[in-house]
């Protein structure tokens, strides 16, 4: 039996930044409907443009970035970036000039 170890290594997280224009109703359309498709596929919004995703592997992660490839919309520029979990463990993230207090997130296992 060939079992795969998880670890901080393997799990992934990808991220989509975009810029879509919304200068005629088409475009805020479009832009909304690829902000929706991103949620159907698990994305959570991080920032305004920037969504993420946890996978359980680069396998996984590769799936999802082909998926987000199939709804681009028609005008706008789209960047994906795929990061380990142990990369993603090193970000900081701030509100204003100070950062809320430290909470620690359990880890989280998937069953599949």
């Amino acid at each position: 039996m060939n079992q795969t170890r998880l670890n901080a290594y393997r799990i992934m997280w990808l991220f989509v930044f975009f810029d879509l224009p919304t200068n005629t109703k088409k475009e805020r359309k479009a832009a909304s409907k690829f902000r929706n498709d991103l949620l159907r596929d698990g994305f959570t919004m991080m920032q305004y443009s920037v969504y993420i995703r946890h996978c359980a592997s680069k396998e996984n992660a590769e799936v999802h970035s082909q998926r987000v490839r199939t709804m681009i919309p028609e005008k706008g520029q789209i960047s994906i970036l795929m990061i380990t979990d142990k990369q993603y463990g090193s970000i900081i993230n701030f509100w204003g000039n100070k950062s809320p207090p430290q909470t620690r997130i359990g880890a989280q296992l998937e069953l599949f």
